[in-house]
Formats: structure tokens, C-alpha cells, sequence
């Protein structure tokens, strides 16, 4: 891969810090069954930025968590040193340490509902112009979002430099001034109070990445992305399951050219790489290995700063919420594109954001939904995990959309929902570790229809395919959340859904 533009390196950087933040979290999140909570946060770097947000933030979501993940384009390290130059050159592929600043280019806000449930995750695109906010509320003007935090730390220093501070201690205090702005701006945009927050720095997906790889995923489109005079990843994969080191991983969550949606499609391989890391772990068993967790925890304790309220052994009742797959990935929604002080931005409409936020997080009137082809049968609790696919080759309008509603409602993760070629009957195909769900799904749907074991599923999905004679199930009603296949939230382009390896463009 080439090195050395600055146009290039700063593409680089939202991929890696996105996965670091939720893998670093995950891993923080999971582990704390082993430890006490004293060897847990030993070493941990901490901040107390949400005494000054907390002040003036939206009320408390009840019993519910609200988290935010912050990914920082940074080539220095937590003192304010720049990074070994050969070290960004060829290890990291992001130019030079002299480039970056303190732009936050990955937002991701997981919302943890009380007593377990789906996680919803909304990814904030960088280039969002929206009015920014110090901490305290004071507003800094229109900006991208990505830069609340460094126009905020670099008004700080001069203050800062007056009380006599310098060096080492400078950098932390002034970062934490950046911290702030960065949450309360969040805040504003989302409707949502921060109850807790993580905070990676540019190492962090190199560390992570070097210790989970090789790492599976899996793509639509076969895609190439040549490093040829500074420009490109070096993107070269096929259509379907791609096995990953740790270099290809970056040009994997880096890649940009080539894609329709742009840097909006390279969100969506963000959020991929976050599930298919996540189902990695559980699947070989990470989660309950000591030795593993502990060398994992090592590159947490370097490279994470987490808010001084987190009590990680309370919050570990959350950890099968976000280490069992249920977690969908939703990118907020943009109104077009433009110019605004030289720069291209994403148009947004905050209203309209605060409105989706709202419809998603609020808990849905109590109902008790008509049987359906896909909630007869099997209660919530009694099915077996894995995400479903719905592709609609029935000729039924809206089918797949109604179907993928009513398997949602019985407890199964929503998937890709989308047409399909006509059918002459309705097929259950799944991938590996998926079979008793699609047995389960078989049987709901009936009418002949079995469940076939396919390679070209990825691992813990189902792929359901409506024929002919498929008869749609009464609504389910409700306020859950989905995205595409006919789902009246708009949300960016399609949900990415953990629980297994996604495939995205």
C-alpha cells in the first residue's frame, strides 16, 4: 500500500478506530467476570468528562444504557508524542505522524435496553454538519461532527498553557476538553444522554486486529481498490466469505473507492467487521478462556479511556447483549450532500434524527400480536439464535418485509430483506451453526418447505426465500426498529446485523 498522502491516510482512520472502539468495549464488557474489580480498571486510563456533560443532558433513558464509542484520528499517543514516523509509515499505512489531528471519525452510540434485548447502534457519518458544542453546552457554530473535539481541545490549550500546564499533562487535560465537546454535541444531535463512553486512539485497531486476525467477512460484489501512486487501500477481495490478516482488515475497513455509497458504504464495512469480529470471539469460545482474555485485555488497558463512572462489574449483567449477536448496526440517516466553507459535508435534518432515535429506543406499547406463519408456533424464549435473511420470490407485495417483521417478533435477528427472482416454492437455506434455527423456520412457514444446508450462507444465518403460495402473517405492530426492505424508518442504507458474518457491499 502506498503511504505518505494526506488525502489517503485520513481515509484510513475511521475503519480501524470504529473496530478498535466496540472490540476494545466488548472485550472490557466480557471480561470482567475474571477479575475483581480492582485488577480489572488497574491500568485503565479514565475520564471524568461526564461531570460536565451530564449538566443540561437529555433526561435519563430509565433503566436503559446509552454508550459511545469514540474513534480518534490521532498519530500521537496518550501523551501528546507523535508516533514513531516508521511506524505509521508501514505498519498502520497512514502516512505520516506529522499528519491528523483530533478529529473524532468514528461515532457509534450503542443503546443497551434494561434487562437484556437487541442493542440498537447508531453510527453518526463524520462528515455530518450540524452544530457543534463545547461541553458545557456553548455552542461552537456549524461543523462536521468530527470536529467538535479538536476545535474544543485546541481552544483550550492557550487557558490551559496559562495555569502553567505542559507537556504530558497539557495533552490529557486539553484531550479531556475535546471529550466533552465531543459527547454534549452527541447529545444534542441524538436526543440521548451519554451514560458511559469509550475512547480509542489510532493504535488501537493495529493492537486489536494483530491479536484476533485472521478474521472472516464477507462481501456482495467482488471489489478491488489497487494502491497505485498514494491513492487506494489496495482492496482486493471476491464476492462472498474473504479471509483476513490484519493488513487486509485495514483495507477492508478502508476502502472507499469503488463503492456507491462511498464513504457512507465504508460505515457499513465498519460495522461488518465489528460483527464478524464479535462472532470470531464467541464462536472459539474467548469469552470463557482466561489465559486469551487476559492477553487481550493488555492491548485494552494501552489504547482505551473510559469515564470514571463506569463500574465495569455492574455492567456486566449487559455483556450477553453485546457478545451474543444482538446488536444491530444502524447508520443515521443523511439528506444529500454539500459544499459549506470550501469542505463537502452530509446534510442532516436533527429533527428528523432525534425522531428515528426516538421511535427506536422508546420502549413499544404492550400488545399481544395475532398468530402469525412465523409466531405460532415457538415462543421467544424456545428459538434458536441466528439471523434470517427474507428474499421475497412470491410475487406477494411487501412479503418479505412483513415476513422478516413477524420472525423479528418471534425472537429470531432480522437480516437482509429484499426481492427476488420468482420462486415456485419457499426454501430455508442455511449456513454453519445455523441448522436448528432453520428447522425452526422451516416448520412456521411450512407448506413443503425444508431446511437445506448451503455453503454459500454465511455461518449463522438462515436465507428464506418466499414462493409461490406464500401467504403473508398479520402485522405484528410495535415500534421495533429495522432498516430496508420496505421498513418505515430511513435509516442509511441497510442494518448490519451481529450474530454472524454479514455480507455488505
Amino acid at each position: 500500500m502506498g503511504t505518505g498522502v494526506r488525502r489517503r491516510s485520513r481515509l484510513a482512520v475511521a475503519g480501524r478506530l470504529g473496530a478498535a472502539a466496540l472490540s476494545a468495549t466488548v472485550l472490557v464488557v466480557a471480561g470482567c467476570s475474571w477479575y475483581g474489580y480492582g485488577s480489572l480498571t488497574d491500568g485503565l486510563r479514565t475520564s471524568d468528562a461526564l461531570s460536565v456533560t451530564g449538566k443540561g443532558a437529555p433526561p435519563a433513558a430509565g433503566d436503559a444504557v446509552n454508550l459511545l464509542l469514540i474513534g480518534l484520528d490521532s498519530r500521537k499517543d496518550q501523551n501528546g508524542n507523535d508516533l514513531p514516523r516508521r511506524f505509521v509509515q508501514t505498519e498502520l499505512h497512514a502516512g505520516s505522524s506529522d499528519i491528523g489531528g483530533y478529529n473524532t471519525n468514528t461515532l457509534i452510540l450503542l443503546h443497551i435496553p434494561h434487562g437484556g434485548g437487541k442493542v440498537q447502534a447508531f453510527s453518526v457519518p463524520r462528515d455530518d454538519y450540524v452544530e457543534t458544542y463545547d461541553g458545557d453546552g456553548r455552542p461552537q457554530g456549524m461543523h462536521k461532527i468530527k470536529e467538535a473535539y479538536g476545535l474544543a481541545k485546541a481552544a483550550a490549550v492557550p487557558g490551559l498553557r496559562a495555569q502553567g500546564l505542559t507537556g504530558a499533562a497539557l495533552e490529557q487535560k486539553s484531550r479531556e476538553v475535546g471529550r466533552e465537546a465531543t459527547i454534549t454535541t452527541v447529545q444534542k444531535l441524538l436526543g440521548l444522554r451519554v451514560d458511559h463512553f469509550a475512547e480509542v486512539n489510532l493504535l488501537g485497531f493495529y493492537d486489536i486486529a494483530q491479536v484476533v486476525q485472521p478474521i472472516t467477512v464477507c462481501l456482495k460484489h467482488v471489489t478491488s481498490d489497487p494502491a497505485m501512486a498514494g491513492q487506494g487501500s489496495g482492496a482486493d477481495f471476491h464476492a462472498g466469505l474473504n479471509t483476513l490478516d490484519a493488513s487486509q482488515a485495514l483495507a477492508f475497513v478502508r476502502q472507499r473507492h469503488n463503492l456507491t455509497g462511498g464513504d457512507l458504504d465504508r460505515t457499513h464495512r465498519q460495522q461488518a467487521f465489528l460483527a464478524s469480529v464479535e462472532y470470531k470471539l464467541k464462536q472459539q469460545g474467548l469469552f470463557s478462556d482466561l489465559g486469551r482474555m487476559q492477553s487481550l485485555f493488555s492491548v485494552v488497558k494501552k489504547d482505551v479511556v473510559l469515564d470514571d463512572r463506569w463500574n465495569v462489574l455492574d455492567f456486566a449483567q449487559q455483556a450477553p447483549n453485546l457478545t451474543g449477536g444482538h446488536i444491530a448496526f444502524n447508520t443515521l440517516p443523511i439528506q444529500g450532500f454539500g459544499t459549506r466553507g470550501g469542505e463537502s459535508v452530509n446534510l442532516v435534518d436533527p429533527a428528523q434524527i432525534q425522531r428515528i432515535v426516538r421511535r427506536v429506543t422508546e420502549p413499544a406499547p404492550s400488545a399481544a400480536p395475532a398468530p402469525s406463519s412465523a409466531s405460532a408456533s415457538t415462543s421467544p424464549a424456545s428459538v434458536a439464535h441466528a439471523v434470517v435473511d427474507v428474499y421475497n420470490g412470491s410475487g406477494v407485495d411487501g412479503g418479505a418485509a412483513a415476513e422478516a417483521d413477524a420472525l423479528a417478533a418471534a425472537g429470531y435477528t432480522r437480516g437482509r430483506v429484499a426481492n427476488a427472482a420468482p420462486a415456485a416454492r419457499t426454501l430455508v437455506r442455511y449456513g454453519s451453526g445455523a441448522a436448528a434455527a432453520a428447522g425452526q423456520i422451516a416448520g412456521r412457514l411450512g407448506g413443503g418447505a425444508g431446511a437445506t444446508a448451503s455453503g454459500s450462507v454465511a455461518p449463522g444465518h438462515v436465507e428464506v426465500v418466499l414462493g409461490a403460495g406464500f401467504t403473508p402473517p398479520p402485522a405484528t405492530g410495535g415500534g421495533a426498529a429495522s432498516s430496508g426492505g420496505g421498513s418505515a424508518i430511513p435509516f442509511q442504507g441497510q442494518a448490519v446485523q451481529a450474530g454472524g458474518i454479514p455480507c455488505v457491499d
